[in-house]
């Protein structure tokens, strides 16, 4: 079925980014598995092609695209061409971004966002820690005050891009009374005495995306470290997340979309007892099932493109698009895997890392089982 939540300009932009990806990722995509990080250089260049500050205003250096598509188109190729590295990057361009476009002040947009758009301030968000999974509300990482400064103690962890992050947004908690109405966001950044990384995750699967543990330890900030409004923070991640959750629903089914295509041709190729496997009665039903699960989900997931342009995209519909196309995501890989045969299970092959990657994004950004929660209470339960 043809898609229509895109236009020219957004099929212009998307031929930049693949023609981008072409050169400057997919050269060197086996360096950046071994390395479990984009290198630096990357970023500068995808800052320099304009990938990095679709949201940010022009007079900080951005885009100001002003049209969500963008985002969405960005995403899509990315997580077509490898899962791992369409987090990395959203997490940058797409999720911290809107915190610093949106809750900063000028000073603080003056100092971060023109390296966020230039690729020269790589950012991260630290909201998950050990213990805490996704209750948000029971983080236990503190800011006290001193003075005219707030001293953080605590730690994070599964934090992508975290190892190599310049800027990190954590979630920390300033009035314990208050519980949830108590956290406030501070923008960190890393050069800072008292933050400290542990080691690079090591993931069953992401293996090119930088994740790793953060620590603070008696680290200084200043009320002009502060992001948004003091105890407000749970707010400000709750009205975020829709679109981060968003994100992730683009990438699961671009990623599962991808996947699919090259299974198909695949199949078409690929011959036993005679005949092209594609041709076997069970093999042909269950392409026809995979390929109807992707296109129904497409129109579910540019429906919900369409209300985040206009601004009615609810944190319920969110979820249903994070957990479903998460589940279709698995889903679909999982029967890729077996129609490749044993060759589905050889890291060489794209299918089987595809199959690896893929298996997170029933966890992160809230679990599906959270997505399923929020939904139960909208409805009463």
């Amino acid at each position: 079925m043809k898609r229509t939540v895109y236009g020219d300009d957004h099929a212009a932009y998307r031929d930049s980014v693949r023609q981008f990806l072409a050169r400057y990722f997919e050269p060197r995509a086996e360096d950046v598995r071994a390395d479990k990080a984009l290198p630096r250089d990357f970023w500068l260049e995808a800052g320099k092609h304009d990938l990095l500050g679709l949201e940010v205003p022009a007079e900080y250096t951005g885009s100001d695209a002003g049209d969500y598509r963008f985002n969405a188109v960005l995403i899509e190729e990315l997580a077509k061409v490898n899962a791992a590295l369409a987090s990395s990057v959203s997490i940058h361009c797409d999720v911290v971004a809107p915190y610093l476009v949106h809750l900063t002040t000028d000073e603080q947009k003056t100092r971060w966002l023109p390296g966020v758009c230039s690729g020269e301030m790589l950012t991260a968000i630290g909201m998950t820690e050990p213990g805490g999974g996704s209750d948000l509300a029971a983080l236990k990482t503190t800011a006290v005050r001193d003075g005219g400064s707030w001293v953080l103690s605590g730690a994070k962890t599964f934090i992508t891009n975290g190892y190599s992050a310049d800027l990190v947004v954590i979630a920390a908690r300033t009035s314990p009374e208050k519980k949830a109405k108590g956290i406030t966001l501070f923008g960190v950044e890393t050069s800072l005495p008292g933050f400290e990384r542990g080691r690079k995750l090591d993931k069953v699967g992401q293996d090119e995306a930088d994740t790793a543990e953060l620590f603070l330890d008696n680290v200084r900030v200043t009320d002009a470290d502060v992001i948004g409004e003091l105890d407000h923070g749970f707010i400000h991640m709750m009205s975020f997340l829709p679109q981060e959750r968003l994100g992730c629903a683009i990438a699961n089914l671009a990623h599962a979309a991808q996947i699919l295509d090259e299974t198909v041709d695949y199949c078409r190729e690929r011959k036993a007892f005679g005949q092209a496997i594609g041709t076997f009665q069970h093999n042909k039903f269950l392409i026809a099932d995979l390929v109807t699960q992707i296109e129904v989900t497409q129109a579910y997931v540019d429906r919900c493109v369409e209300a985040h342009v206009a601004g009615d995209l609810t944190s319920v519909d969110a979820a249903k698009a994070k957990w479903w196309t998460a589940d279709v995501q698995n889903r679909v890989i999982d029967h890729c895997v077996q129609l490749h045969g044993g060759y589905g299970y050889m890291n060489e092959y794209r299918v089987a890392r595809a199959w690896r990657d893929a298996r997170v994004s029933r966890i992160w950004a809230g679990s599906n089982e959270i997505m399923k929660e929020l939904i139960g209470r909208d409805l009463g339960f």
